[in-house]
């Protein structure tokens, strides 16, 4: 596949001309503004309603609105609301059910007519909102701290494309930026190169069947959401557009614009002000991370084309063979029988045989998951197929079941609207269940993918709106190869507003449906997303491709699921398209290792690629799982902080150290969590790998007698060795590990190591959360699950570590121990230990212990501290103390 190269300036001629056909339809104005009649302030002082006047007709894309209300209110200190729809008629929004959220009322109170302009200082709050009288009229929302503008329509004189406009199926709402410091991070979901979303692009926000190999397009997953980082303070808000319609956002540096084709304006600002705050924040309203099966977090594998059993059988014992890690063991359509959901090819997957191979996966303590798609084959000796028509749950155009084509044929879709359709789906899946008791759910092409193109109904305007968003990056008609736009849900509901919101309804209600069936925690991966998608779901980046590039982009992929809410997420591990080479499997399983979510998947023509086809690539995966089996204790607590506060697991590194403008650009690098930096070779043929490393401490965990300092932050060419990327801990960590092992089973039986790493204050902090792995009440009062939280502080010549523990009744139970302490960037002193003293729960203990003192290559002679046969309980608090000479 060739790729066509434009210079620079070709790209920017082409962009201006693309932006020029959006803001304007043969030369004509899309819109004229409104001006604002009167204000309805709340007696509260958190809320208010503008009541707004078309200035003059435009009948481009259709003709505007006569009349809106524009409400804004506080509905937390840290969140404000914005509201803008029609004041006559009811308009689409997505549906209170779907993201749960305090319905807005216009405020009822004596008009004020308006003044030049109205400021509203929200009390407790760092919001101000200032309502501008002008022709026409614009808002502005700032930092009262700070003054910063954090949203901004105010009109520019002479320019129609920065007016509000709203049509029936066109919105424009354009906020300007400050190009100088802004740099904008989100708005998903597209594959890219960079991270940071650089100027002058148009994001198209329309889900679809597109490979994630081709960069700049809409992809599988629809994320009105941006998290703005302001230089150089690192200054943090958020904007979420909740609105469930096509869109194109278009960015130039200096403007945000968003072209909508339908519903309502529902914006949200989150206050921040650090990344992490932002997340904390848009989490909450559209709800937290779901908890994943501590399982998850293991390997896994999976190939379309598997033919038969016996061949998946062989890829478990190769694994075993090679001594290569492997949790779980993945089916593509293969196993149906004639790609009909929930059944088995009676010749290649005979369900007796299945039952055999799963019940030895569980035995040795190791998971399976299978994939369903949506399409239902229409098949009148298909049972699957014939309840759903009895329960009447199939979506509908022209008042009958809408047939479309996937892998089986002809299909109907389930409408997960239905209020019938979540018994229906729980049903199928009970009886799969019963045929063979899988692990987990893969549910894919739902964004819906449909291989047909139905014509357009020529009396709607659904199937070909006026407006043209830019769908696969060429003004693709809407209806291209998915459901057709004037299709119904239950309630009459068009597919022109609920088309982006399959994927997460088909995640909720697969998600509740294992839940009823199995009694434990649910796995589900869907490819396709929405806002709130990992309430309910992991999810993967989609179908990549063998290639450098597709290596690289899959950093900016997974660290925007993040930031989108959906922490437990992964690329396919060496590429799912075209054949990969050992050198980049090599590569990429030394960073795949350490996606939230790990998994090896490709496609069926592409020739064998699991990590045991090639000895380097072998040794690369023992060497990398160990560490990632090693990290599980730490990985699943990072998952714990996601469920309680919806920060994600793979971070940008600027997280950590907003203040850092040298971090606001990095793509090539991430952490897990607040201080585990990862810096794989991206490149073919590297031999070395160019890292930035912020200020402070940082340690080799692949030999900890490797580090790295600085006061300020600094770029530095590492060496790539051949088996394992550059994995780095900064000072002020602790983490909790365990041994490396086959199964997550089996590594959670291993005795527990801490690794302090301390900063010249010897200050460090970290927790550990842990439970069986698969209870439903998660971190539940009085559940069974117990949480460690560790420190250590200098003081003098002493260092002192503690831990302190809650519901240690849990882990005293699983009889966890801490064998090992080791702690990193201790003083010069400390190579001699004078006194040490470790007190457990009330009595000192006098035990027979290894110390070793170990040097470090970071200057000034600093050295670290391993103790080890120290055999602690886990779950019972202790405190450290030593003493140097």
């Amino acid at each position: 596949m060739k790729e066509l190269l434009l210079p620079t300036s070709c790209f920017c001629i082409l962009f201006v001309l693309f932006l020029s056909s959006l803001n304007s339809a043969s030369g004509q104005v899309i819109g004229y503004g409104y001006v604002l009649r009167s204000v309805n302030i709340a007696p509260s002082m958190t809320k208010l309603t503008a009541h707004l006047e078309l200035i003059a007709n435009s009948s481009v894309y259709g003709p505007d609105i006569p009349r809106l209300s524009l409400t804004a209110s506080l509905e937390t200190t840290e969140r404000l609301r914005i509201t803008v729809t029609d004041s006559e008629n009811p308009r689409w929004e997505v549906p209170y059910n779907v993201i749960p959220r305090e319905p807005y009322f216009p405020v009822i109170s004596p008009p004020l007519p308006p003044s030049p302009s109205t400021t509203f200082y929200f009390p407790g709050s760092d919001f101000i909102f200032t309502l501008r009288n002008t022709t026409p009229f614009g808002f502005d929302v700032t930092r009262r701290s700070s003054g910063e503008t954090l949203f901004d329509i105010n009109p520019v004189t002479g320019d129609s494309s920065t007016h509000l406009v709203f049509k029936d199926q066109y919105i424009q709402l354009s906020s300007s930026l400050p190009p100088e410091t802004s740099n904008i991070y989100g708005l998903g979901e597209h594959t890219k190169s960079t991270f940071k979303i650089q100027p002058n692009q148009v994001l198209t926000l329309w889900n679809a069947d597109i490979a994630c190999f081709n960069e700049d397009l809409n992809l599988y997953g629809s994320h009105p959401f941006y998290m703005d980082l302001r230089a150089p303070k690192g200054s943090t808000h958020g904007v979420f557009l909740l609105n469930s319609n096509g869109m194109d956002v278009v960015y130039t540096g200096d403007r945000i614009t968003y072209k909508v084709i339908g519903g309502i304006i529902d914006l949200y600002l989150f206050a921040g002000e650090t990344p992490e705050k932002v997340i904390e924040q848009y989490t909450e309203l559209i709800g937290r991370p779901a908890p994943m099966p501590y399982w998850s977090f293991g390997f896994h594998q999976c190939k379309w084309g598997y033919t038969d059993v016996d061949v998946v059988e062989n890829v478990v014992a190769n694994y075993a063979k090679a001594e290569i890690p492997l949790e779980v063991m993945w089916t593509d359509i293969d196993y149906m029988d004639k790609f009909k959901d929930f059944t088995f090819d009676p010749v290649n997957f005979p369900v007796d045989k299945m039952n055999q191979f799963v019940n030895s996966l569980h035995s040795n303590g190791q998971k399976y998951v299978l994939i369903v798609d949506p399409g239902i084959a229409v098949n009148t000796t298909y049972a699957t197929y014939i309840r759903g028509l009895e329960a009447d749950i199939y979506i509908k155009r022209n008042g009958v079941p809408y047939v479309g084509s996937v892998w089986p044929g002809s299909t109907t879709y389930p409408d997960f609207l239905h209020p019938k359709s979540g018994d229906y789906w729980t049903n199928e899946i009970k009886i799969f269940h019963a045929t063979l008791p899988v692990d987990g759910l893969w549910i894919d092409m739902n964004e819906l993918s449909n291989f047909i193109t139905s014509p357009p109904n020529p009396s709607s305007t659904f199937d070909d709106p006026p407006y043209k968003i830019n769908n696969s990056g060429a003004q693709v008609p809407i209806n291209t190869r998915t459901v057709p736009a004037s299709a119904l849900h239950f309630g009459n509901l068009t597919e022109y507003n609920v088309h982006n919101l399959y994927g997460f309804l088909e995640a909720r209600t697969t998600n509740a449906a294992l839940v009823s069936v199995t009694g434990e925690r649910p796995f589900v991966l869907s490819r396709s997303t929405f806002v709130g998608s990992g309430k309910y779901t992991a999810h993967w980046t989609g179908d990549n491709a063998a290639t450098w590039n597709d290596l690289a982009y899959s950093i900016p992929s997974i660290l925007n699921s993040g930031l989108f809410g959906i922490p437990m997420v992964g690329a396919d591990i060496c590429g799912f398209a075209y054949n990969t080479t050992e050198e980049l499997c090599r590569r990429w399983i030394q960073l795949g290792a350490f996606y939230p979510f790990s998994r090896d998947h490709s496609e069926k023509n592409s020739n064998p690629q699991e990590l045991y086809v090639w000895d380097s690539v072998a040794k690369s995966a023992r060497t990398s799982l160990g560490l990632r089996y090693k990290l599980l204790p730490y990985l699943y607590t990072l998952m714990y902080q996601s469920h309680i506060k919806g920060t994600p697991i793979a971070r940008p590194v600027f997280f950590s150290f907003p203040e850092d403008t040298m971090t606001y650009d990095i793509s090539s690098q991430f952490l897990l969590g607040q201080g585990v930096m990862i810096s794989p070779v991206l490149q073919q043929g590297a031999s070395s790998v160019d890292a930035y490393f912020p200020a402070g401490k940082w340690f080799n965990l692949f030999n900890t007698s490797q580090s790295v300092s600085s006061k300020t932050g600094q770029r530095i060419v590492l060496d790539a060795p051949e088996d394992h990327a550059n994995i780095y801990v900064h000072e002020g960590t602790v983490l909790a590990m365990q041994g490396a092992a086959m199964t997550t089973t089996a590594a959670r039986k291993t005795p527990f190591e801490l690794l302090f790493v301390l900063g010249d204050d010897g200050k460090s902090f970290g927790e550990v959360f842990l439970d069986d792995g698969v209870d439903l009440d998660f971190a539940g009062i009085g559940g069974r699950w117990t949480s460690v939280a560790f420190n250590s502080i200098l003081n003098g010549n002493k260092l002192i570590l503690s831990s302190m523990t809650v519901n240690g009744g849990f882990a005293l139970s699983q009889n966890w121990i801490i064998d090992q302490v080791t702690i990193c960037g201790l003083r010069r002193d400390f190579n001699s230990i004078k006194v040490w003293e470790l007190v457990d729960g009330i009595i000192v203990e006098d035990r027979n212990l290894d110390v070793k003192v170990e040097a470090n290559d970071i200057g000034g002679g600093a050295v670290n501290l391993v103790i080890s046969k120290l055999y602690l309980l886990l779950g019972k608090e202790f405190t450290m103390v030593i003493t140097s000479n």
